[in-house]
């Protein structure tokens, strides 16, 4: 159990049966009555995010999850199939739980899953990957000046907007939190 005392963010915790990560938090001890914590919180499963209010001291529970290391291999269907890198078994993720990073995924990078009484909730990709972009319009000599941008396919299927010197063939540094170009790997 973890008190109100002991809130930070980042902090996972499980409310009404379900988990939660605090995004936001503040102690306020008004001038009458007792101390609360006012919190902002998403729920891990669905990203939803709630707002709360707790009294000062009250108790909240530990969420069951496990984190767990494994290495994307291939797409089975409707499943992306992972392998776990300390025991080598292969654990079957459905297109649902993951949709967000699958613009990202590429066999045999690494990244951990979060899971919620055996149920995978959520995967965290490293910060940036490394993609091929497959096509994309010549530039147009001259036209540099303005900061345009155009758009490029990946090798994965994600279209991203890109600057006008980046050719077929190049490799991009794509930035997995935002989806965003960020420069020639």
């Amino acid at each position: 159990m973890y008190s109100t005392a002991e809130f930070r963010r980042g902090l996972k915790i499980e409310l009404k049966g379900k988990p939660y990560v605090i995004v936001e938090f503040q102690h306020v001890k008004p001038g009458k009555g007792g101390a609360f914590v006012r919190t902002k919180l998403k729920n891990l499963a669905t990203g939803q995010v709630l707002e709360e209010t707790f009294r000062s001291g009250a108790k909240v529970g530990k969420p069951d999850l496990e984190e767990k290391f494994v290495q994307y291999i291939y797409q089975d269907g409707d499943s992306y199939v992972f392998m776990d890198q300390q025991t080598f078994e292969q654990v079957y993720i459905a297109a649902e739980y993951i949709e967000d990073v699958i613009p990202f995924l590429q066999a045999n990078v690494d990244m951990s899953v979060l899971f919620f009484e055996g149920r995978p909730i959520g995967v965290e990709l490293p910060p940036s990957v490394v993609l091929e972009v497959t096509s994309t319009e010549p530039g147009i000599k001259g036209d540099t000046a303005t900061g345009a941008t155009k758009a490029a396919t990946l090798e994965t299927g994600h279209v991203v907007q890109v600057p006008l010197f980046i050719e077929e063939g190049e490799k991009l540094k794509i930035d997995t939190r935002t989806g965003e170009y960020m420069e020639r790997a």
